[in-house]
């Protein structure tokens, strides 16, 4: 476990670590696959709780723009594939969601970290985005997203520029 909570954080700059991960039964998506295009990589703790379902419906309901930029969007979790497909189904989601229950991109972006509630420690997801450029580079990275505004502020990144106020959430 100290491997993993030694993991060097990833920095704006940085080649993007590849992943190959299941989307569902039968299709798998990976990063060098989604070369030449800008990707918003978000991860997320765990499908169907209330802050991760607010952050998928509000990345599916900008998804349109994500692609009008050339951006795909693509969300991880520790989840399986059998949960994803059933979140999907159930909040009528249209991403990407890809299954890491083995935690291999989570540890590879240094997002698996060991995290307190109520006094205890546990390993979980830290909600992290990357938004990783054409060339495979991490253009930005928020860490400890707050959900509010986040998929807005995520696309006007994409989009080249940075969000005015009413983004900014305090």
């Amino acid at each position: 476990m100290s491997k993993i909570l030694d993991a060097a954080e990833l920095n704006e700059g940085d080649l993007a670590p590849d992943f190959d991960l299941p989307l569902d039964e039968s299709r798998r998506i990976s990063l060098s696959a989604l070369r030449g295009k800008k990707v918003a990589l978000y991860f997320y703790p765990k499908d169907d709780t209330s802050g991760c379902t607010a952050e998928a419906i509000a990345f599916n309901r900008l998804r349109k723009d994500f692609e009008a930029t050339g951006a795909v969007v693509v969300g991880v979790s520790p989840d399986s594939a059998a949960s994803h497909k059933k979140f999907k189904s159930k909040h009528e989601l249209d991403i990407a969601l890809a299954a890491d229950p083995d935690k291999a991109a989570l540890q590879a972006y240094g997002v698996w970290k060991e995290k307190s509630m109520y006094g205890r420690k546990f390993m979980g997801v830290e909600r992290t985005t990357a938004l990783i450029g054409p060339d495979g580079r991490i253009e930005r990275i928020w860490r400890k997203v707050k959900v509010p505004g986040h998929a807005e502020e995520v696309l006007a990144a994409a989009r080249g520029g940075f969000p005015a106020a009413p983004f900014a959430k305090g």
